[in-house]
């Protein structure tokens, strides 16, 4: 599960066409039941502990592992981050002796290889476990089957795809990472029944209720990104923190390409999180400066565009980056294929205003037919408000 160069052990390698394969299957063939009621229960209590690390494992997925022993669990743990050891290393240890003839069960199918940690088939084979239940294939290519078959070979029993849709669904920013080389995009925005974001003077604080601002602060939690541009900044000095304690808070990126931004700031603050502005090359050297002493880091791209800056995350290591931009750069993110993902609150209310801002701007679309059709949505109400969710078709 490691994303670290191999360097010892053999080379297992899948073209890209067998790793889509692997991990992009049907719905009807994700809702299938795999396992026991009980092998179902332990999973998602894997799936409960790989949370605890949620937005700090990045390059890394989120792993939890349960150890078993007659029915009791002996053992568990997760991975808190990349570089310490996997969640099997830690619910092994916990399980001590225990460990020997039990059933490990883990979310993420065991690595085979060698990066900045020891394979954990090799931690699983040595502990002398007799089962191990898998929730998904790893589709990292140095992974992707060769941990479950490296078990099978020494006679560990393997049962794979048990809770196999809340397991993709946990990790979808890894998969798409590995996948596709970039962080899963995710756009988040708030309007009112009639499609506003603010109003005509550009108020809005606040378009949705308490209670669904507090699921946007766990979706913070959860990202290792979150983007706004420039009129974000001037208009609502946002905080952009996941305003829960001891929770992750994500790394706040601002957009500019002239830095034509507020001295004074609640973004400037970096004691709570940190601050990124992605700029243009040579924009507003004195205000960079301004910056710089006040903790913010700036990094100049040419040219500054969503793409880009999704390519300059990937390669800092992010698996997920949530947008919560106006429309205007929410439509150049959606049109370069910044954004897999929609989340939509809408809230009953009419504000009206033929010039308040919409949560998309202009795709260039002028017939219905060219619309983009959400896939795989879910609709929930969230108090008063309701959330739509759903993913962009993949841009061939």
């Amino acid at each position: 599960m490691d994303n670290s160069p191999v360097v010892a052990q053999a080379d297992v390698s899948l073209s890209n066409s067998l790793l889509v394969s692997l991990t992009a299957k049907s719905d009807s063939q994700l809702q299938q039941k795999v396992g026991t009621d009980f092998d179902r229960a332990m999973m998602q209590r894997c799936l409960e502990l790989a949370r605890r690390a949620l937005g700090r494992t990045s390059p890394n997925p989120l792993v939890g592992a349960v150890v078993v022993k007659d029915g009791e669990i002996v053992g568990e743990g997760f991975h808190p981050r990349a570089g310490e050891p996997h969640a099997e290393v830690f619910a092994l240890k916990a399980a001590g002796a225990n460990a020997r003839g039990a059933t490990v069960y883990v979310n993420l199918e065991p690595c085979n290889h060698y990066g900045r940690t020891p394979p954990c088939s090799e931690a699983l084979i040595a502990a002398g476990v007799a089962k191990v239940v898998v929730g998904m294939v790893d589709p990292n290519p140095l992974v992707a089957g060769g941990g479950i078959a490296r078990l099978r070979a020494v006679g560990i029993e393997v049962l794979v795809g048990v809770e196999e849709a809340d397991c993709r669904k946990l990790n979808e920013g890894f998969i798409h990472r590995i996948l596709y080389k970039r962080p899963l995009g995710i756009l988040k925005y708030a309007m009112t029944l009639d499609g506003k974001i603010a109003t005509t003077n550009g108020h809005s604080a606040w378009v949705t209720n308490q209670e669904a601002r507090s699921v946007v602060h766990q979706m913070r939690a959860a990202c290792d990104a979150v983007i706004v541009g420039g009129n974000t900044v001037r208009l609502d000095n946002p905080r952009l923190t996941s305003h829960q304690q001891e929770a992750h808070n994500p790394l706040r990126v601002v957009m500019s390409r002239s830095l034509n931004l507020p001295e004074e700031a609640n973004l400037w603050q970096t004691k709570e999180a940190p601050t990124l502005v992605l700029t243009e090359v040579g924009a507003n050297p004195i205000f960079r400066e301004q910056l710089l002493k006040q903790g913010v880091e700036v990094v100049e791209l040419s040219p500054l565009t969503p793409e880009r800056a999704m390519a300059y995350l990937y390669e800092r290591g992010f698996c997920s980056v949530l947008w919560e931009c106006g429309g205007t750069l929410a439509a150049s993110a959606i049109a370069q294929g910044a954004v897999q993902k929609v989340l939509a609150f809408i809230a009953p209310k009419i504000i009206g205003g033929s010039n308040a801002p919409t949560p998309v701007g202009d795709l260039g679309f002028t017939t219905m037919t060219e619309a983009l059709s959400l896939e795989s949505v879910q609709v929930r109400v969230v108090g008063a408000d309701c959330l739509i969710e759903g993913y962009l078709p993949l841009r061939q």
